[in-house]
């Protein structure tokens, strides 16, 4: 491989990465370059697939073999050659993965700062050892605390879920937490031969006796006689006291379903010990400007960096080596703070100062935790390497995409090339360089149609980056609505709401929005879903919602409601077992489709044969994974196709059945687009193909892992979901962000989906940023003005045109600016009109 180090381009020859076609295409170093497309047409498998890929598999080429197995490798990339590649560093968009310790501040790096600061520099009370900086994390032995071992958080029962109707007596079944049936019987027969009236309403009943049904640690045995009705001749029984009964279930039943019940009587609280902190009492007894480091771990950034600041201002020379108990002033102080400071700061310029170092990653949405490894990345100093990201602006609102380009300008002048998957024409605008992959998705692209600077795209007519960066892209056909009714919020608190009030129209579409930490998600995901579903008696769909704890003081208009779909972006399945076939039920139709045929009849096989999870039907060596794993003695462990299904998951007898010529494992290998025209004739199935289509997902395969779907497909693929059910009433669609992640193109079909739940007579609220969605919303509910603590707050309510205008509102500017004169406000901003700037329009034209 020759490479000229005078040549300024990246060369990458015969790229076949997914459905990448054998590309050639040259990328310029030391530019921003674009990599556009619509969704699914192969930009990430172009940028990470393939560069980012090859470019961490040459680096690791020069690790020790041993050591190459403690690193984590994507694997090396099908491609010919490439050559002129820098050195790479990924910033993807991703989520904290479940039950993660990590925070702002370790993502950041902060917190090893802070506990130095804290070991070194603390004011310790008299007496105390001075202690390690581990000694001041939760994720240490050094440090966590004895009674919740670091995390923060006690599980315990609390008198509500256990009586969800202290209306009720004993005997009516008040104690929900009991067991029913026989054993619920003998426990209410041994309180009753305690002496405690298990007919008497449950709130009628002493306090002294009501708590000791409920949390004693007593377990006396009581012989009880037999009673009328019952065929038993008596018990001798032993008192379980509801918490005791829960705990037990939970730490010793195998079964599943048993301790998911019992999880619904148990609630999160912080530990009473380290009153959430995690942290060991003599580490919180340790104070730096008259803080703990739990209550500076819990500051918003802005409040963390002013507090500092006037210690990081003293000069060096007036820092002493006192070795006093307090080592505010001392030399150690003044450097750790600066440091601190100058770190914080990037963060504050990325809009970021609502974040407190104790935040969880978990909590983080994809946007924030990707703006947090950006600002780490500006700190380390790298110069000639190239950063591939993944849609930087994505989940931004346009105030907090303007400093984040402003980063990624310095990051290009330090010296680096900065490689972009983006969907935003603004963002797409400022790239030096656009290499546009197409022109559709799955099978439909993976060819290169433009590589060349962004103005040069407008004269590729096949492509769709093109049609709606260059304002050919037809606008939404959308008429206004009028709200028909409403539904009134008052006193809403959660997280930083404080008792807001908020009044959302009925059966119109809605967009929320506001900066980033202004409340959104908050309101819409929570709040809102919480309220409908309590009237409607439901279930929170994911265990970790049963432990939300929103307070409304008063809510009227919800009984209009028939139901409620959240439709978020939380994976659809977490293992590889579940599918887009699965998820969605067609499965079932196409399994219950190929035991109707003459040949399954034949063998005597029934649906169920037809499934990779149950043994019936399944490959046995790998037991219907497709794939086995490979051990390397001194490489990283792999995956390899199983040698006995060849990765179809089936046992050969299995597939030996087929529908038109193909076998099951045949089906789920069809895409979207190819199955819809297979099973034409499948009634259940055809449905939901068709509403995959509608929302874009056309490319997808039936048999693609939801594992590997990312977040906006997820979505989509739930909203396809629930699309395909036809279903009268009243519904509340709830969706956060619906359009991150997407192509215009794409969101242009997302559009026409959710408008025409409206038009069916729905409500659909929805989190949104897209500045196009917004204007094409019914009405706006604008939060904010700021984030975290300066956010939480109704600023600005109305059609876009009245919102456009308020003057409180972050939102305003760049919505003026793009319903364009119509608005009656002020021009200026990121959405500025392509008439003012002499410069292609951003995605579709709003209407006018």
């Amino acid at each position: 491989m020759n490479e000229d180090a005078t040549d300024p381009f990246v060369h990458v020859r015969g790229a076949g990465e997914n459905n990448l076609r054998d590309i050639d295409v040259d990328v310029p170093r030391n530019a921003l370059v674009a990599f556009t497309g619509v969704s699914g047409s192969g930009k990430s498998s172009l940028a990470f697939g393939t560069l980012y890929a090859e470019a961490q598999r040459r680096y690791f080429e020069s690790v020790a073999p041993y050591a190459r197995r403690l690193l984590q490798q994507v694997g090396a990339p099908h491609v010919r050659e490439i050559t002129g590649l820098p050195p790479a560093v990924a910033l993807q968009q991703r989520r904290g993965s479940p039950g993660s310790r990590s925070t702002v501040g370790t993502l950041t790096t902060l917190s090893n700062l802070l506990r130095m600061l804290y070991s070194r520099a603390g004011t310790y009370p008299p007496g105390a050892a001075r202690l390690e900086a581990e000694s001041f994390s939760p994720n240490t032995a050094a440090g966590a605390c004895p009674e919740c071992h670091g995390l923060g958080v006690a599980h315990d029962v609390v008198e509500d879920l256990l009586v969800p109707d202290p209306s009720l007596s004993i005997r009516e079944g008040a104690i929900a937490a009991w067991p029913g049936a026989w054993q619920g019987a003998n426990l209410r027969s041994v309180v009753n031969g305690l002496g405690i009236d298990i007919d008497r309403p449950w709130r009628r009943l002493r306090k002294k006796d009501r708590d000791w049904l409920l949390y004693t640690d007593e377990q006396p045995l009581v012989y009880i006689e037999p009673e009328e009705g019952r065929v038993d001749h008596g018990y001798r029984g032993k008192f379980w006291s509801a918490r005791k009964h829960v705990m037990h279930v939970l730490a010793d039943s195998k079964s599943e379903k048993t301790r998911e019940r019992a999880l619904r009587f148990v609630r999160s609280v912080p530990c009473p010990t380290c009153h959430g902190s995690g942290l060991r009492p003599e580490a919180l007894a340790v104070t730096f400007a008259g803080r703990s480091i739990a209550e500076i771990n819990a500051m918003p950034l802005t409040e963390v960096a002013a507090l500092l600041r006037p210690v990081a201002g003293r000069s060096e020379a007036d820092a002493t080596t006192s070795t006093a108990r307090s080592g505010e002033t001392t030399e150690a102080a003044v450097r750790i703070c600066g440091d601190l400071v100058a770190r914080i700061e990037v963060l504050l310029d990325l809009g970021l100062g609502y974040l407190g170092l104790g935040r969880r990653s978990t909590t983080l949405s994809p946007g924030e935790a990707q703006r947090l490894r950006i600002a780490t990345q500006l700190r380390s100093g790298l110069f000639g390497v190239v950063y591939v990201l993944d849609e930087p602006s994505a989940g931004l609102h346009p105030a907090d995409a303007e400093p984040l380009l402003e980063v990624l300008d310095r990051l290009k002048a330090a010296g680096n090339s900065l490689f972009v998957v983006e969907h935003d024409m603004d963002v797409v605008r400022r790239a030096d360089w656009v290499v546009d992959i197409g022109p559709g998705a799955g099978e439909g692209g993976g060819r290169v149609l433009y590589s060349g600077p962004v103005a040069g795209l407008e004269r590729v007519g096949e492509s769709a980056t093109s049609r709606c960066l260059f304002g050919r892209a037809q606008p939404l056909d959308h008429r206004p609505r009028a709200p028909h009714g409403w539904l009134h919020l008052r006193g809403v608190s959660r997280h930083n709401l404080r008792d807001v009030s908020v009044d959302v129209p009925l059966r119109v579409l809605t967009a929320v929005t506001g900066v980033s930490g202004s409340g959104k998600s908050t309101l819409v995901t929570q709040v809102l879903a919480q309220v409908v579903r309590d009237h409607l008696g439901l279930a929170p769909e994911e265990p970790d919602e049963a432990e939300l704890e929103v307070d409304v003081r008063d809510a009227s208009g919800v009984e209009s409601f028939d139901r409620v779909v959240l439709v978020d972006q939380r994976p659809i399945g977490r293992t590889p077992r579940s599918n887009l076939a699965t998820y969605t039920g067609m499965f079932d139709a196409v399994r219950k489709l190929y035991a109707a045929t003459d040949e399954a009849r034949a063998r005597g096989y029934s649906a169920g044969r037809f499934s990779f999870n149950v043994p019936e039907g399944r490959c046995e060596t790998c037991q219907g994974e497709g794939f086995v794993a490979v051990e390397l003695l001194f490489l990283p462990g792999t995956y390899a196709p199983c040698p006995t299904c060849e990765g179809t998951r089936y046992d050969t007898e299995t597939l030996e059945v087929t529908y038109r010529g193909k076998n099951i494992a045949d089906v789920l290998a069809l895409s979207v687009d190819e199955a819809a025209d297979f099973l034409s004739a499948l009634p259940a199935a055809a449905r939901s193909l068709e509403t995959l289509r509608e929302v874009g997902l056309g490319y997808l395969r039936l048999g693609r892992p939801a594992t590997e779907l990312s977040g906006g497909e997820a979505q989509r693929v739930k909203l396809a979901t629930e699309l395909q059910r036809a279903r009268r009433g009243h519904a509340l669609y709830l969706l956060d962000e619906p359009t991150a992640g997407l192509h215009p193109s794409d969101i242009a079909l997302l559009l026409s989906q959710l408008h025409g739940l409206v038009d069916a007579g729905n409500t659909v609220v929805l989190v949104e940023h897209d500045l196009d969605t917004i204007a094409t919303a019914d009405w706006i509910i604008d939060l904010g003005p700021g984030g975290g603590d300066a956010g939480g707050r109704v600023v600005a309510a109305g059609p876009p045109a009245k919102v456009a205008k308020a003057r409180r509102s972050a939102t305003a500017p760049y919505l003026a600016a793009r319903l364009g004169p119509s608005a009656g406000a002020s021009s200026g901003g990121r959405g500025r009109g392509a008439a003012e700037r002499g410069r292609p329009w951003s995605r579709t034209r709003p209407p006018r």
